[in-house]
């Protein structure tokens, strides 16, 4: 009898929790195995380009289309999955400042002691926001950088950072902060997360299978749970 296919997923922390529901509700009607592991996404494509084994890698659709230029992940296999947006959270308790308008979140930054954003898609463009709004060098001693992989909403909880930005879903399920709601969408910032086949992997009709079933409408109530958008 041959043994059960296992696949391997690295992605970044973002899918995490998606990921990990999706996972045990596919291993309920399928024999195939799946091993996931989430990192920072930096670390993850670094990883990826380093040349380490995996069959499946989910990151932000454009560090994918980068991982295909560079022939890591097969041309042709990009799937987008979920589209993620952020959101502003603050300790538990704390005072909730307004961010119902561009200006009002451009205040509430402007007025925090410290603030915090990942160094994944919505930081990179954070840092663009601030800049754009004339204030990079007057708050740039109040930022503290969440490194790859902690989410920014612990440092929140810790009280280590009055005011944190990341994905929704790095937020939703965590105790001791409270989520203030989205970014207004004249600057709300919203990323793709997309799957891709490493040029690697051997079992490329069991990812196929996976893949398609995390595509399907079937997946999207637990996107929705964990603050995410089918794609």
């Amino acid at each position: 009898m041959a043994s059960p296919i296992t696949l391997s997923i690295i992605s970044s922390m973002a899918t995490r929790q998606v990921l990990a529901e999706l996972i045990e509700q596919f291993h309920q009607t399928s024999p195939i195995r799946v091993r996931l592991e989430s990192v920072g996404g930096v670390d993850a494509a670094k990883r990826v380009q380093a040349g380490e084994a995996f069959d499946i890698v989910i990151l932000a659709a454009n560090a994918i289309d980068k991982l295909i230029a560079e022939g890591r992940i097969a041309a042709g296999s990009r799937r987008d999955l979920v589209h993620s947006g952020v959101s502003v959270a603050v300790r538990a308790g704390a005072p909730r400042p307004d961010i119902d308008s561009e200006e009002a979140v451009k205040q509430a930054v402007r007025q925090a002691r410290s603030l915090s954003y990942s160094t994944g898609p919505s930081g990179v463009h954070l840092v663009k926001l601030f800049e754009q709004w004339g204030i990079a060098d007057e708050i740039k001693d109040r930022i503290v950088q969440a490194p790859p992989g902690v989410p920014v909403g612990s440092l929140v909880a810790k009280g280590e950072v009055e005011l944190g930005f990341q994905q929704l879903s790095e937020l939703i399920l965590l105790q001791g902060i409270d989520v203030l709601g989205p970014l207004p969408p004249a600057i709300q910032i919203v990323t793709t997360f997309s799957a891709g086949l490493c040029a690697t992997s051997t079992q490329a009709d069991a990812v196929r299978e996976l893949l398609d079933f995390m595509a399907s409408p079937a997946a999207a109530p637990a996107k929705q749970r964990n603050g995410l958008e089918a794609a």
